[in-house]
């Protein structure tokens, strides 16, 4: 099929995917999948073909940097005691334990091990789709895993390749092969983030900066493979940095671009990935003789099963070494070790190795090594978004995990500080802008009545907490049976009133100088007049413009302080760095509103 065919398949497909998910209450990357299943029954479909360097150099660099750029780098290196061994000795225990299944099958160990490799890692693009159930904290510890984890098996892979090749494999050169796909991966990412940090320090042109940044994963990832280092690490690294520094080279207009551009096209290239995988799990069956169906089924499925128990002994096995003092309990009990095992998903990445194989290395009989790698690993893919991902709600359900509020607290401390300050230095703010008294006591009144407002929400949900955890109590006290944890209601209604009540408080009054105002009308056959009028004006008071203008300026100032506030907290690790994005985009928000939009920038 030419290009433009395949393009516009893939978005019918996605297009599908997105309008059945909800009504049929199915994750959208597992409908995809299946669509992409149903998809490769068409022969001419089935021949779509998708290339490893596809995956490699234009799906996994983009997808990689905007999950880096979502993820907290203070959780990162909060749970470093998980991650590190979950991204290396994991990789390498999985990979050793699927090389050992595959040669009970018969299956040469060198072309087992390239298996192995292929699906050890799970993918964090597949976490972030269908892992948004769990909670925050163990959300994250998942994804920082998966973003690491992949340099890992590309050494795995490249140690096996050279087995398979004949070539000679040392201590030495597998040292070093480790030492220059980590530590080079991490060099070429933190020197693509310092450039961009030096170029984009200064410039205030939004469609520079977006243009810059969209280019930061292809050349962390070029230069990376250019040393032979982890391309993978080298975007993770890359997306982490800038992420931190991402307030000191953007603006409001750069980032609200951003905001709404990087989500929807990940999106596209999320959804376009997982119905790639059915098109080439499809193509992968259909070109494997049907006599060797039933053993490769078989390697599929023991695989399969070999992963999940390899991590839940895995986790078990670390669980005490991984606790942090922070968080001594959660998700460490076995309840929690069972979802942690069935949130990781393979993806891409393994896709990617599969694909990679060469088709010279040897298997059994009739198949080639790559059609073992590429059957099963397609099958695992298959297998793991499917299965894993249908039970995962209900297995979240059943584990009861304690309800994660730190995220909410924090924004809701964030509030009331940055609200809080700005009140202290609104008299100082006002004298430095020129602001006349009556426009700064009525933003003081304005900031004071949202400070209420935070104050009461924080109030509301600690309420709710107290509730649910005496209700969970009498519960336990009744029935014995009952389980540890319960998760906290759903505060959107109480929330929704709140903000309702705060729209009735702040809303103008129809009036000028105490009078009331008629109503504003104006007859589609006669011009625009103004018709509200009132004896109480006096015209020489300050002109409503200049009044508009000091308000103005005064808000800016506002903002300005509460920005500065904002970062404080994340550099003093009071707040997390998300905590920091989303109230930075209602800050950005207010001063687009302010400023207005240049369409030059």
């Amino acid at each position: 099929m030419e290009g433009l065919e395949v393009t516009v398949l893939l978005g019918l497909a996605i297009l599908a995917g997105t309008v059945l998910a909800p009504r049929l209450r199915i994750a959208t990357p597992l409908v995809l999948v299946v669509i992409g299943l149903l998809l490769g029954f068409v022969p001419a479909l089935r021949d779509i073909q998708l290339p490893p360097e596809t995956v490699l150099l234009l799906f996994l660099p983009v997808m990689l940097f905007w999950e880096s750029l979502t993820t907290s780098l203070r959780a990162v290196r909060q749970s470093l005691r998980y991650i590190v061994p979950m991204s290396t000795l994991l990789v390498v225990a999985s990979a050793f334990a699927v090389a050992w299944i595959a040669t009970l099958f018969g299956v040469p160990f060198h072309t087992a091990l390239l298996l192995g490799a292929a699906v050890a890692p799970p993918d964090a693009t597949a976490v972030a789709a269908l892992g948004r159930l769990l909670p925050e904290r163990m959300f994250m510890k998942l994804k920082a895993e998966s973003l690491t984890n992949d340099g890992t098996a590309l050494v795995l892979y490249s140690i096996a390749l050279s087995l398979a090749l004949g070539e000679n494999i040392s201590g030495w050169s597998i040292t070093g092969m480790v030492a220059v796909s980590y530590l080079g991966g991490a060099a070429a990412g933190i020197a693509v983030a310092a450039l961009v940090y030096l170029a984009l320090r200064r410039a205030r042109h939004a469609l520079v900066i977006n243009t810059t940044l969209l280019l930061v994963p292809f050349v962390a990832f070029l230069l990376a493979e250019l040393v032979g280092a982890s391309g993978v690490l080298a975007v993770v690294f890359a997306g982490l940095i800038v992420a931190w520094s991402h307030a000191g080279i953007t603006t409001a207009t750069s980032r609200r671009q951003a905001q709404l551009a990087w989500p929807f096209g990940v999106y596209l290239l999320n959804g376009a990935l997982f119905v790639l995988i059915g098109l080439e799990v499809q193509y992968v069956v259909h070109d494997v003789p049907a006599r060797q169906l039933g053993m490769l089924v078989a390697i599929t499925i023991a695989t399969w099963i070999a992963l999940i128990v390899v991590r839940y002994v895995f986790l078990t096995l670390f669980a005490p070494f991984s606790r942090t003092p922070r968080d001594p309990r959660f998700g460490h009990h076995h309840r929690g070790r069972i979802v942690n095992t069935f949130a990781g998903f393979r993806g891409a990445v393994s896709l990617a190795i599969a694909l990679s194989v060469p088709p010279s290395i040897e298997g059994i009989g009739e198949l080639t090594g790559r059609d073992i790698v590429a059957f099963v690993t397609g099958g695992v893919i298959l297998v793991s978004l499917l299965v894993q991902g249908t039970l995962l709600p209900a297995i979240v359900r059943w584990a009861r995990l304690p309800q994660d509020e730190t995220a909410a607290e924090e924004y809701e401390l964030a509030q009331r500080t940055i609200t809080g300050a700005t009140v202290a230095v609104l008299d100082d703010l006002a004298a430095e802008h020129g602001i006349s008294d009556e426009v700064r006591d009525r933003i003081r009144r304005e900031t004071y009545e949202y400070l209420e407002l935070a104050n009461a929400r924080a109030y509301a949900r600690q309420s709710r907490a107290d509730a649910a955890s005496i209700s969970e109590l009498e519960s336990m006290l009744s029935t014995p049976e009952a389980g540890n944890h319960a998760g906290a209601g759903d505060d959107a209604d109480d929330e929704g009133a709140a903000d309702a009540s705060w729209a009735r408080s702040t809303a103008p009054s129809n009036s000028v100088g105490g009078a009331a105002m008629p109503a504003l009308s104006a007859s589609p056959a006669s011009p625009l007049e103004m018709i509200a009028t009132s004896d109480d004006i006096d015209l020489t008071q300050r002109s409503p413009i200049i009044r508009y203008e000091e308000a103005t300026r005064l808000r800016l100032a506002v903002l300005e302080r509460k920005r500065a506030v904002l970062h404080r907290l994340r550099r003093e690790g009071t707040i997390d760095d998300l905590v920091v994005r989303r109230i930075e985009d209602h800050l950005d928000i207010d001063e687009l509103r302010l400023r207005g939009v240049d369409p030059l920038e």
